[in-house]
């Protein structure tokens, strides 16, 4: 029962992404340094158990095992050759799992960062960036996804270097970035900024938004910032706050708490919500739960986050701060 994101959007319903890829992984064995994207043919029934476990608590939308899957990544294990290969094979995975499913369920390519800088603060140019990314998102097309799912993204110039390749690819894409920096991100985009980054693509995206990052509390303020944009907005928050029990690395969030921020989240504006870095398919089934019973509320004041949802990881910016004051003035 094979649909686009863009159909699932038109229903006006408010959708539910997928969870944490890495830190499921992690759980069943995913060893230290081991890059998730060899699981897809080393151990591809656990790659589509994780797939099937989302999409049983409910899921619309299921992301690729390919944050990773770009040259400059896969360089670090001598597999850079092997990014269309990793990234076609991760989604004919993703697609299997859709089209098993009893509604419909979109396949979202994930299309990480490089993890490289752009000129003049590191090496990396556009052009290189593209022809990555292009690589990438070929093999995802190719494998059967259904929409390339630029994330994690830090720098304009990295946007617009995926976004580029997703067009080029004729993919229709979307876009979230990693406000986890005093409420920017690392190379100081501002969440109010982002709709503006993206206003010059010759292709618009189907929807923008964050993810990653910090705390669910701090996501649902970068949230708020995004108040306006023409586009749908994403939300795909951590499981709460990592921290190390002895040498293992615990999210705080618990499913009740996922299940708040999901309909916090909604309130503040979202039409797709998710988890990120510690969300489970339990997690998910409680926010698949929150979803269906949500009624509307109000928009949440920052107050009312930190008292929900938890004291924020990162201070406000005093941009942010001084935005968000004159609205509420307003």
């Amino acid at each position: 029962m094979r649909t686009s994101l863009s159909d699932l959007l038109a229903t006006g319903r408010v959708l539910l992404a997928d969870g944490a890829t890495g830190t499921n992984y992690m759980v069943a064995g995913l060893g230290p340094g081991e890059p998730p994207e060899f699981w897809t043919y080393d151990r591809p029934d656990d790659v589509m158990r994780l797939h099937q476990q989302f999409v049983d608590a409910g899921a619309d939308i299921i992301l690729t095992n390919t944050f990773g899957c770009n040259p400059h990544r896969l360089k670090l294990h001598n597999a850079q050759a092997r990014t269309y290969e990793l990234a076609k094979g991760a989604a004919q995975l993703a697609r299997r799992v859709a089209d098993a499913a009893s509604r419909p369920v979109v396949v979202a390519g994930s299309v990480g960062p490089t993890g490289e800088l752009f000129e003049p603060m590191g090496a990396l140019n556009h052009d290189d960036a593209v022809a990555s990314f292009t690589d990438e998102i070929r093999g995802l097309l190719d494998g059967g996804a259904d929409v390339a799912w630029i994330e994690t993204m830090s720098s304009p110039e990295e946007v617009h270097a995926a976004v580029t390749a997703a067009i080029a690819c004729g993919m229709p894409y979307v876009v979230t970035c990693s406000f986890d920096t005093a409420g920017r991100t690392m190379m100081g985009l501002m969440p109010g900024a982002m709709a503006d980054t993206l206003a010059a693509e010759p292709v618009a995206p189907l929807a923008m938004g964050a993810n990653c990052g910090v705390g669910a509390s701090d996501i649902l303020v970068t949230l708020l910032e995004m108040d306006g944009a023409p586009h749908a907005l994403v939300s795909k928050g951590n499981c709460g706050v990592p921290h190390f029990v002895g040498t293992e690395i615990v999210y705080t969030g618990t499913p009740e708490l996922m299940a708040k921020y999901a309909t916090m989240a909604i309130d503040s504006g979202a039409r797709i919500v998710g988890g990120c870095c510690g969300t489970t398919p339990v997690h998910l089934a409680a926010m698949r739960a929150a979803i269906d019973a949500y009624d509307a509320g109000s928009r949440p004041t920052l107050e009312q986050i930190v008292e929900q949802i938890g004291p924020l990881t990162n201070a406000v910016p005093a941009e942010n701060a001084e935005r968000r004051t004159r609205r509420s003035r307003g």
